[in-house]
């Protein structure tokens, strides 16, 4: 078990995938002051109740630890960060520290085999080679290699699909490439042009 800080958001961080946060809270700025003084990284996780900002809240179980890669100051004067989603990890505990920081009691998951999509999901390599034509960034110029790993390509479109976070933080929690797979594909007949 490792005590890891945490970083309650409305939004879910898969492995390899990127966050750019704007950072202003006296904890916030406390966290990323740590962080890189330790060179440590922290968690991510999809907010159940309350807000990002006041009050700390309730985070979900599982999340993703972000390792840090970029600051920059933003125009309204406040600080940016880049972060990369790394491992994911089960929460058993939280606490929060006096400054309102949640810090977490942390096992983390293994990682998932590297496993060849298999031929029934190459549909969805195609989808999410489309949508990254579309969107571009870092993950459009991908290694042709990455659009056949089953984990990869799930990661990636979980984190493109317009979908709820509640159905993002399902596709995190599963363990089994081919089970977040199984899923993306139930959910494709909603993106179909009517």
């Amino acid at each position: 078990m490792d005590d890891i800080p945490l970083f309650p958001l409305n939004a879910v961080l898969f492995p390899g995938g990127q966050l750019s946060l704007r950072i202003f809270e006296p904890r916030y700025l406390d966290l990323v002051r740590e962080c890189s003084r330790s060179g440590s990284g922290f968690g991510v996780c999809l907010i159940l109740a309350g807000r990002e900002a006041g009050d700390p809240a309730t985070p979900a179980a599982v999340g993703t630890l972000a390792q840090i890669e970029d600051f920059y100051s933003l125009p309204d004067g406040l600080l940016g960060i880049r972060a990369r989603g790394s491992r994911r990890f089960r929460a058993t505990t939280t606490r929060v520290r006096d400054n309102g920081l949640v810090h977490g009691c942390v096992s983390w998951l293994e990682h998932e085999p590297s496993l060849e999509l298999p031929p029934e999901y190459g549909l969805l390599a195609v989808i999410l080679e489309r949508l990254l034509e579309q969107v571009g960034g870092e993950h459009a110029k991908a290694d042709r290699r990455c659009f056949d790993d089953a984990s990869w390509v799930g990661f990636r479109l979980a984190e493109l699909l317009p979908v709820e976070m509640a159905e993002r933080q399902q596709w995190l929690q599963m363990t089994d490439s081919l089970q977040r797979l199984d899923g993306l594909m139930r959910c494709m007949p909603r993106f179909q042009a009517v």
